[in-house]
């Protein structure tokens, strides 16, 4: 059934009913719905109709709704995803959670969070501290992206190297599916083996299975101490080595960043950054523990960094001395904004002793194909971010950066890692995804979106190719 008339409005009666269910909260207004039609990524388009959702139900209604009419619907929270995967490419409605803020309660007894999709990352950690307790994932986003994105994205962060994914802090979900119906996932324990996971299977899929409207969260036991070091090294090749004998020790690091020689020069224009001249890789290092063991266990973690290529390694003393070791890392971000705001941003992960294999295989694509590669990221994990720093308007570095992507993705491959490391599939990878998946993993996958969404109105396009939706 199509209700869309000819200039792309939805018909009147649809649109009569999402008054109904949403009032004031419907956006028909083109340059409110411009406003919801786009991502962190450079993929745009124009919905027919915004919903700004309350409750579950809310989200119930809607999703009969399009199920009713086959209107396509793509939930998102606020938008800070980069792989257009809440971009509404095939039209009809954009369901905002980004309003959905009003469960967030803590369970200190049985270290848990309740909480809906729409509050920030930030409001849950200040809410966790206050009873002595976090919640692993940290993206960089935190002040801003919701819980929902988080767990759509499995978007994890630098302590993910610790302390896990939302996958592994995750107890259980409550979701509306495709299929219009509501779904409730695991439990409030931490053990639990009754049925098949749909909670890790939700997790990560994008909003093309089911939408989440509330989240039951693992919390963990903020460390009594944490230590910060800075070490930095006289070529790549020194850093991942580095890497790769820190993660193979009994002491895990909470976090373990990384920034290679192009990162560090990129931020020089817009920090001092403290580093000798002769510093072409970065490391950031925190530990954390008991008040009692925190001072040895630093020392060691320094020691295990501290390689033949090692040009220094420093420990924070205080607050003033952490802000200034992060200074580079912090900076690194912005200053790409402003060098290339077009650039090209992957987030791939290899097993982390492939590591000096994957920066020198990007060293080499960087030099055949003349374009600027940055890499960072999180380096205990191997999941590092690369910087494709081009100008896509140009034809010719557009060619060559495609090229070059394509060379990247065979690379990580090649090395026994993945296309995506937390970033997500979306649009922008889709294509690609069937040189990691086999075609048996790929049908099976295909057959569990039709199970959870049968006439394929969540999302459609994103994640990997679908089928035609039934008619």
């Amino acid at each position: 059934m199509n209700t869309s008339e000819e200039n792309g409005e939805l018909a009147r009666p649809v649109l009569a009913r999402l008054g109904e269910i949403f009032g004031d909260q419907l956006l028909t207004d083109t340059a409110e719905r411009w406003a919801y039609g786009y991502d962190n990524s450079r993929q745009q388009a124009l919905p027919q109709a915004v919903c700004l959702a309350h409750t579950h139900e809310q989200v119930l209604d809607l999703v009969r709704v399009c199920l009713q009419h086959r209107l396509p619907l793509v939930p998102r929270g606020r938008g800070t995803g980069t792989t257009g995967a809440v971009v509404p490419a095939a039209g009809g409605i954009v369901l905002s959670l980004e309003q959905m803020t009003g469960t967030l309660e803590i369970d200190a007894q049985n270290r848990l969070a309740v909480v809906s999709p729409g509050v920030s990352n930030e409001e849950l950690q200040r809410a966790a501290a206050r009873h002595g307790f976090f919640w692993p994932p940290d993206p960089t986003s935190a002040a801003v992206c919701t819980i929902g994105g988080n767990l759509a994205y499995n978007s994890a962060g630098p302590r993910a190297v610790k302390y896990g994914t939302p996958r592994e802090n995750t107890l259980a979900l409550r979701a509306v599916t495709g299929a219009g119906e509501t779904l409730r996932t695991g439990t409030r324990t931490t053990k639990g083996v009754v049925g098949y996971d749909l909670t890790r299977l939700l997790i990560g899929s994008e909003g093309t299975l089911a939408i989440i409207t509330e989240a039951t969260l693992k919390l963990t036991p903020l460390a009594a101490a944490k230590r910060t070091l800075q070490a930095s090294y006289r070529s790549i090749e020194a850093a991942a080595e580095a890497v790769s004998a820190l993660m193979a020790q009994a002491l895990t690091p909470s976090t373990l960043e990384f920034m290679d020689g192009q990162a560090i020069d990129t931020v020089r224009d817009y920090a001092d950054l403290g580093l000798p001249d002769s510093a072409r890789a970065l490391l950031m290092i925190e530990v954390d523990g008991s008040a009692d063991s925190i001072e040895a266990d630093a020392r060691r973690v320094a020691e295990v960094a501290h390689n033949d290529g090692c040009l220094g390694v420093e420990l924070a003393n205080d607050a003033a001395e952490i802000e200034r070791l992060w200074r580079a890392r912090k900076a690194l971000s912005p200053a790409l904004r402003n060098i290339a705001p077009k650039k090209i941003n992957e987030d791939v992960a290899v097993p982390v002793s492939r590591l000096p294999e994957l920066i020198t295989g990007l060293e080499t694509l960087s030099r055949r194909h003349a374009i600027p590669i940055v890499n960072f990221g999180h380096a205990g994990n191997g999941n590092i971010h690369v910087n494709l720093l081009l100008d896509p308007d140009d034809p010719a570095q557009a060619a060559a950066a495609e090229s070059c992507l394509s060379e990247v993705f065979s690379l990580v491959l090649e090395l026994e890692g993945t296309l995506s490391g937390e970033h997500g599939v979306g649009r922008v990878k889709r294509d690609f995804v069937a040189r990691e998946l086999s075609p048996v993993a790929l049908r099976l996958m295909q057959g569990i979106k039709q199970q959870f969404d049968p006439h394929n109105i969540l999302n459609p396009g994103v994640g990997f190719p679908l089928p035609a939706p039934l008619p």
